[in-house]
């Protein structure tokens, strides 16, 4: 089992280099290795294991991944050496890439553009994994549009990321600055930001799932106001419109550079993670419990809105690049001073 800073390492076999598989079409990837003879018949050589460290932020980024980290705790997956964290925000993740400790990482959207830009290139998205899931709450009803929030104060995690720069473009399109004309108080983890609502009978909070559900099952006088991917999409116009993003998978590019097969196995592992999850709610919430990401019943009510998806290719460098072309237009440090090059996009 897996706390919030748990370790999960599995020793892998030998296997043959498994091919990309498209993540959003829930493709099966066969991790079975091919008999020695048939290689060498075939004048193919079988891929070494290697160690593939993995970071995760305990939400929906580690929600979708619990069926990948089960089977590999069974002995299920044997291609590679796969060791996996979850932690809690994603200040706990960013240096660990940085300091080349980790290999593959769940971070934020703009925060993937901004390591990218910080490394000159040292880092490329390989799957949008979390769409829209920011929501306005309350233990009112004094919040019905974006424009009642003007005078309000909105306790919130995860400034210099998606959460930060995604509210401020939505308050921006709606005529409220942040400082000015809208108050945040900026906690270190949403749990924190959780606590502060739960705290003040009038205090309206910007959260994401599962928190939600978690605050909503604590207390039942909480309610949705505004669903921020809603919003969004309220304020798009022309032919460049985009959807909001909310977490990506990166990988080091000179990991990805020396070990193109393993990277391809983690997402070929993932999207069938993923496909589980969302197809099987029930015994995948058992799962989320197991490794104490949230409980169990909060999963099960949580997941069908946890947006939880696998999108690589051509089509994760369609969405990602509209959304943070959003972001840079909005504010060009919201991305770490440029948009990304082609070469960012992995697989596309």
């Amino acid at each position: 089992m897996l706390d919030r800073r748990g370790f999960l390492q599995v020793a892998g076999g030998t296997a043959a280099a498994l091919a990309l598989a498209a993540c959003d079409n829930g493709a099966s990837t066969d991790t079975t290795a091919a008999p020695a003879d048939d290689a060498a018949d075939e004048g193919e050589q079988a891929a070494e294991p290697v160690a593939v460290r993995t970071a995760a932020l305990k939400g929906p980024t580690a929600m979708g991944l619990v069926r990948f980290m089960s089977e590999a705790e069974a002995g299920n997956v044997a291609d590679n050496d796969y060791t996996f964290d979850i932690y809690a925000s994603a200040d706990e993740v960013t240096p660990l890439i940085a300091q080349e400790e980790v290999d593959i990482a769940a971070v934020p959207a703009n925060l993937a553009s901004v390591l990218y830009n910080r490394t000159e290139g040292g880092v490329r998205v390989i799957a949008i994994n979390t769409l829209g899931v920011l929501y306005i709450v309350e233990q009112g009803d004094s919040v019905q549009s974006v424009a009642d929030l003007a005078g309000k104060t909105i306790y919130a995690s995860g400034k210099g990321s998606t959460p930060e720069y995604g509210l401020a473009y939505i308050l921006e399109k709606n005529g409220l600055t942040i400082g000015e004309d809208v108050q945040v108080e900026w906690a270190s983890e949403h749990s924190e930001a959780l606590a502060q609502l739960m705290a003040d009978p009038n205090g309206v909070a910007m959260l994401p799932q599962p928190f939600v559900t978690t605050a909503q099952m604590k207390n039942d006088k909480i309610r949705v106001a505004l669903d921020l991917t809603e919003e969004w999409d309220a304020v798009q116009s022309g032919d460049d419109q985009s959807s909001m993003i909310t977490g990506v998978a990166v990988v080091r590019s000179a990991f990805a550079d020396e070990n193109p097969a393993a990277v391809d196995a983690f997402l070929g592992h993932y999207a069938e993670s993923v496909d589980f999850v969302n197809d099987n709610v029930d015994e995948a919430a058992q799962l989320v419990g197991s490794y104490d990401i949230v409980t169990a019943e909060v999963a099960e009510k949580a997941l069908p809105e946890c947006n939880i998806v696998c999108v690589t290719g051509e089509d994760m460098k369609e969405q990602l690049s509209g959304y943070l072309a959003v972001l840079a237009d909005q504010n060009a440090e919201a991305v770490g001073g440029a948009l990304p090059g082609d070469d960012f996009y992995y697989g596309a």
